[in-house]
């Protein structure tokens, strides 16, 4: 029996639809416990591509949210997840780049793929995606889980940008490993991604472009909306970018004290507190770039927004994901 006849046999998808699948690239940015049920049910689907992009090596408090890693502790998760893929579908190629997303690559990554799914848990890797997006003309599925909610929504490729539905700093950045999450959670939350990609290269309508879910399990209660008319910022967004894509002639804060990162960033780093930054705080020279630099981009963001009202030129983040942490 043919692997994609229960799929096929449906009329929004057919033999046509199936070959979109068969042709479409897809970047996947994350392989945790989003990127894990995404990746299964893409494969499965029998795409053509996908692109798997991950730093983490598989650990025991992963299993329980990512189960598919039973057999591989220690292993990089790009290669793990790969490896599984290809043994649950031949035909789907999937290709690891075991790494962070790099603001600098990030580009041409999005550029080569007919559509991206942020399953990195990390919004400084979601704002750059969005950011690519938008420039690319690609479509982003988005999501982020935490404790027992969390949302997913299709942005770019014709709909607003993430920075249209959240133009200012989220409320929380506290992570899966600082306050925990439900396996379930994110495997619905995942599924559901896949299923808005798979909606997507089907060209089905509605588009779930510019449609926002939010699902909270903790009281089993769902809402929706389209933000379709949602105005991209007037201000210049605060853009991240790669360590390799600093200059000497920054204005460069580090962030973090000497506890905390024992080397700045770059040995023309200065160091400074958020605080610092305000009326009477220090500013860049004229012409100068303000680059901020933090590990998650938390700080940073909140420096920079200090630092705007007083200055108007050109001002970057830098999320350097270093183990000394950031909060």
């Amino acid at each position: 029996m043919n692997r994609y006849a229960r799929q096929i046999r449906l009329p929004e998808v057919g033999i046509a639809g199936q070959a979109r699948l068969a042709a479409a690239q897809v970047l996947v940015v994350g392989a945790g416990g989003l990127g894990v049920p995404v990746v299964q049910y893409l494969v499965g689907a029998g795409l053509g591509r996908i692109t798997l992009i991950d730093p983490d090596r598989v650990e025991e408090t992963n299993l329980h949210r990512q189960p598919i890693y039973g057999p591989f502790l220690g292993t990089p998760k790009a290669e793990a997840a790969a490896a599984v893929a290809r043994a649950l579908n031949p035909a789907t190629e999937v290709v690891p780049l075991c790494g962070w997303l790099d603001p600098a690559t990030a580009p041409g990554l999005v550029g080569a793929a007919d559509l991206v799914l942020d399953c990195a848990d990390s919004f400084a890797a979601s704002y750059t995606l969005s950011d690519c997006c938008l420039a690319a003309g690609r479509p982003l599925i988005s999501a982020s889980a935490l404790g027992l909610a969390g949302y997913v929504g299709g942005f770019c490729g014709g709909a607003p940008s993430l920075r249209a539905l959240f133009p200012d700093l989220p409320e929380s950045l506290a992570t899966c490993a600082s306050a925990g999450v439900l396996g379930p959670v994110v495997g619905m939350l995942g599924a559901l991604q896949a299923q808005m990609a798979l909606a997507v290269l089907l060209r089905l309508s509605p588009s779930p472009l510019g449609l926002f879910l939010r699902h909270d399990l903790h009281r089993f209660h769902s809402t929706a909306f389209r933000f379709d008319a949602a105005a991209e910022p007037d201000s210049p967004p605060h853009r991240f970018i790669a360590p390799q894509q600093l200059r000497e002639s920054d204005f460069l804060i580090e962030l973090r004290d000497p506890d905390e990162a024992p080397r700045p960033v770059a040995a023309f780093a200065r160091r400074q507190r958020v605080e610092d930054f305000g009326p009477d705080g220090p500013c860049p020279a004229p012409g100068q770039r303000a680059v901020f630099a933090c590990r998650t981009g938390l700080r940073a963001w909140r420096a920079a927004d200090r630092l705007r009202p007083h200055w108007p030129g050109e001002i970057a983040l830098l999320a350097d994901p270093s183990p000394q942490g950031d909060r």
